[in-house]
């Protein structure tokens, strides 16, 4: 299976391709945990390491800002010089980070291994899914082998906080990036000898400066929306970071559309099946994930669980991604992409509605029946906004799509964090700072989180104290309430725009991939390659 596979063509060995689907998903789930597995170690890298604030938002945040800018450039590096090749330089330099990070001694040495973590997530994560791209040809396969990507990428982000929080019971803060070594001990030799090869057309040289462009752009603009997220909205440092990125995507546009072999056919955006589920992508994850962050807060500083219990009460959030993953096929089949989508956001909107009714005092079982219902409608969505967007995409340009639909998830990640993150300050600051006997500075210390609230109420003391307390946890749960309601419309709104996606897979059954790849001469609609 060394060699070469030609755009379409099914792998040398489907024996083979399920085997290929575990080591993509093993790699894969690696690098969707390292998202979050440092969140519930923050305490403990402070206390050991005595980082800056600036060099702790740094280690917390530059793994997915270095992730992000470069799926593009690899992505379509992949295309030209081999998925296979960039993967396993994707998992050696994800592994030698990992160690790096482990028994980092200063806050800046954990800030390079934490980029250079980026760097190789940004090589395995295009390549798993566009060499899937491969490897399945049939689209009936290959939406059952997307569930389950899609469902170990969702897990594996579900499950970070509560594999942090096991490790931390038991060792030092540098394990949560050990457990990543001997796993790419193993997905780097057996991806060597399974995986398949598999190019674009390669006419044309690679566009080097284009990639530049688009990755210095997507740094530069993904800062900027951390930067707003982070309350940092109107400072120079933002508004310099916007410009620029904004500066440098608009040319990266004018340079692919003046090109006659770009990197990126922006063309796809036009149509349906492509551009809507790109944008399906960026609604669903901006819905969802500064929800996210929210529900750790209230789990843990409203509810006082602890990080492993956190994980816990997330678990049936993962296990109900696992099931949509896997009946995901199935439900593509029978509703089709348009009303498969539009289900997938109408449930995560009913999910979110749920959970508007939490408060204070802590309700396990509606709760969890939440938990479900998001979990469900979230990989339901995801799924067949992958599905679509992925099979819509020519084989020979896998790569960047995949890049494309990756780089949609983390920006709509960042925009999340900021739209929602804003819409909770607007709701818990005000109300905070309005506190009868606590000073001013105190309560504009309080206002900034309701973790340094709590930490200024045991400073504090007596009723006063016991009065900032009580005060900041209703604010919380306020703030969180109208942040579920801007969830739920922003969700509402995916459910519309799902309904420009294609209402069938292709009318008698014929896949639309295999329909168009038998025009140009590549694949027969049955699978079986033409000399």
């Amino acid at each position: 299976m060394s060699g070469v596979t030609p755009p379409g063509a099914p792998a040398d060995d489907d024996r083979n391709r399920w085997l290929v689907l575990v080591v993509l998903c093993a790699s894969l789930l690696l690098v969707a945990v390292d998202a979050t597995v440092l969140h519930v170690a923050v305490p403990a890298v402070t206390e050991e390491l005595r980082p800056s604030g600036i060099e702790l938002l740094w280690i917390v945040d530059v793994y997915p800002l270095v992730c992000a800018s470069l799926l593009i450039l690899f992505g379509t590096l992949g295309d030209r010089i081999g998925r296979r090749r960039v993967l396993l330089i994707g998992y050696a330099c994800f592994g030698a980070a990992s160690a790096l990070a482990a028994y980092a001694t200063s806050p800046g040495t954990l800030v390079c291994a934490r980029a250079l973590l980026g760097v190789g997530g940004a090589m395995i994560m295009p390549a798993t899914l566009s060499i899937l791209r491969q490897v399945f040809p049939d689209r009936r396969e290959r939406a059952l082998a997307i569930g389950i990507w899609s469902a170990v990428a969702a897990v594996g982000a579900a499950i970070g906080p509560l594999v942090g929080g096991v490790l931390l019971e038991h060792f030092w803060w540098g394990s949560v990036f050990l457990i990543n070594i001997p796993l790419m001990a193993v997905c780097l030799p057996v991806g060597a000898l399974l995986l398949p090869e598999s190019t674009g057309d390669r006419s044309g040289p690679w566009d080097v400066a284009g990639a530049l462009l688009a990755a210095t752009g997507l740094f530069s603009v993904i800062l900027a929306v951390k930067r707003a997220g982070g309350g940092d909205l109107f400072t120079a440092g933002t508004v310099l970071a916007a410009g620029l990125g904004c500066g440098l995507l608009v040319a990266f546009v004018r340079r692919q559309r003046r090109r006659s072999e770009p990197l990126i056919d922006l063309s796809a955006f036009s149509r349906p099946a492509f551009g809507t589920a790109v944008g399906c992508i960026v609604l669903t994850v901006l819905a969802l994930v500064g929800l996210a962050l929210v529900a750790a807060q209230y789990l843990q500083l409203v509810l006082g669980l602890s990080p492993l219990q956190t994980g816990l009460r997330l678990l049936p959030l993962s296990l109900a991604a696992i099931g949509a993953g896997l009946l995901g096929s199935r439900m593509l089949h029978r509703l089709g992409p348009r009303r498969m989508v539009a289900f997938g956001f109408g449930l995560t909107a009913v999910a979110v509605l749920t959970l508007a009714v939490l408060g204070e005092h802590d309700r396990p079982a509606v709760m969890t029946l939440g938990f479900v219902l998001l979990g469900f409608g979230l990989e339901t969505t995801l799924f067949g906004s992958y599905e679509s967007m992925l099979s819509d995409a020519p084989p020979a340009e896998a790569g960047g799509a995949a890049a494309i639909g990756e780089t949609a998830y983390q920006f709509g990640a960042g925009i999340g964090i900021a739209l929602l993150g804003s819409v909770m300050n607007a709701m818990y600051g005000p109300a905070v700072r309005r506190v009868d006997g606590v000073s001013a500075a105190d309560t504009e210390a309080a206002g900034h989180s309701l973790g340094e609230a709590l930490t200024v109420a045991a400073r504090l003391g007596g009723e006063s104290g016991e009065a900032l307390r009580e005060v900041a946890r209703d604010a919380f749960v306020q703030g969180m309430h109208m942040t579920l309601v801007a969830s739920a419309l922003l969700l509402l709104c995916g459910a519309l725009a799902a309904l420009r996606l294609p209402r069938d897979l292709c009318a008698g059954g014929c896949e639309p991939d295999e329909q168009r790849d038998a025009v140009d001469g590549t694949l027969l609609p049955s699978g079986i390659t033409r000399p």
